[in-house]
């Protein structure tokens, strides 16, 4: 099989030569920076991703991440934080945001190739109906904003649907990504940072239309939302969505009950970051926990928020080497 025909499969719960290898978030740059130390090559930076995936033998794939705020497609997160307080700071900052990526957008295409023979799995990162909100009000604006002015959050979230719909349409015509995520951020270690009520009344209508036009182009939606999401996964479900990541075990998520709970949830992480510099038999002891939940389908593991410079190469390579043999099948 290859890359794209594995992820796919694995994603629909049927059988597969071999688990994909992925890290799916991107290697933080301290990291990186250590690693350089010890022989990592130089001309590999943090963010390129497809390249370092290359050199540690893991499955290529390719991600773009779609700024509302530069015009950008890089895989990085940009943040303007707390620059909006009320309706008229919205309306003065709106056309300092969503930025034409027309231009970026030509870059994908010479990823449709490599997709379509398999070669490399492309993914798009959208921002979303939550952490949108957030990055312009700060959490604490944000939540008083729900109840004291609702007409402001579904004016953002309003237009962060049109735009994120234009983008679909652009890529349509150079690259149709394999699966998207949409960046949240909306659950913690204690559950979800909104209501249920709030989810319904302020995210739901803009999560069921964005959802919509990524079915008609067959691409699978998965929410990237740290934290412990369990609570949230039926109101996610509700609306049409595939799956999470990533299943941050520190904050106390069991996702063989997640499973258990939710049988057709696609999950990608919960490999636990804190033990990959404990040696060998504590890395194993994690495999061991996750292959019952590889057995079921439907789950890539993956480190479950990035490894940490505390990592070091040593120490990275022996978690590959482990993680080459708990994803073989038979």
């Amino acid at each position: 099989m290859n890359h794209v025909e594995r992820f796919r499969a694995v994603m629909n719960f049927q059988p597969v030569d071999r688990y994909p290898r992925w890290e799916w978030a991107m290697w933080w740059d301290e990291t990186i920076a250590r690693w350089h130390g010890e022989g990592l090559p130089k001309n590999l930076p943090f963010n390129d991703v497809f390249g370092i995936a290359q050199y540690f033998g893991l499955d290529p794939y390719q991600q773009f991440w779609f700024s509302t705020t530069e015009a950008t497609i890089d895989a990085t997160q940009h943040h303007v934080e707390g620059i909006v307080a009320n309706m008229d700071d919205y309306l003065r900052v709106k056309p300092r945001l969503f930025p034409n990526h027309a231009q970026a957008i030509d870059t994908m295409r010479p990823w449709a190739a490599r997709q379509r023979n398999g070669d490399a799995v492309v993914w798009a990162t959208l921002e979303g109906f939550f952490w949108f909100p957030r990055t312009l009000m700060n959490i604490e604006q944000l939540s008083f904003a729900f109840y004291d002015q609702p007409e402001l959050i579904h004016a953002i979230n309003s237009d962060l649907l049109d735009f994120n719909l234009g983008l679909i349409r652009q890529m349509k015509t150079a690259c149709v990504p394999t699966f998207m995520t949409l960046a949240e951020d909306m659950s913690y270690n204690n559950g979800p940072m909104i209501s249920r009520q709030t989810f319904e009344e302020f995210l739901a209508p803009y999560y069921r239309k964005l959802i919509a036009a990524l079915n008609e182009l067959d691409i699978m939606l998965i929410v990237d939302t740290d934290g412990d999401v369990t609570e949230m996964v039926p109101w996610l479900q509700n609306v049409g969505v595939a799956g999470v990541l990533p299943l941050e075990r520190q904050a106390g998520v069991d996702a063989m009950e997640v499973r258990k709970k939710f049988p057709t949830l696609r999950m990608v992480g919960h490999f636990n970051k804190l033990v990959m510099h404990l040696g060998e038999a504590a890395i194993r002891a994690e495999f061991e926990r996750l292959l019952p939940l590889m057995k079921t389908g439907g789950f890539i593991p993956s480190v479950d928020h990035q490894t940490p410079p505390g990592v070091s190469m040593d120490q990275y390579r022996l978690f590959l080497r482990l993680l080459d043999e708990y994803t073989k099948c038979g």
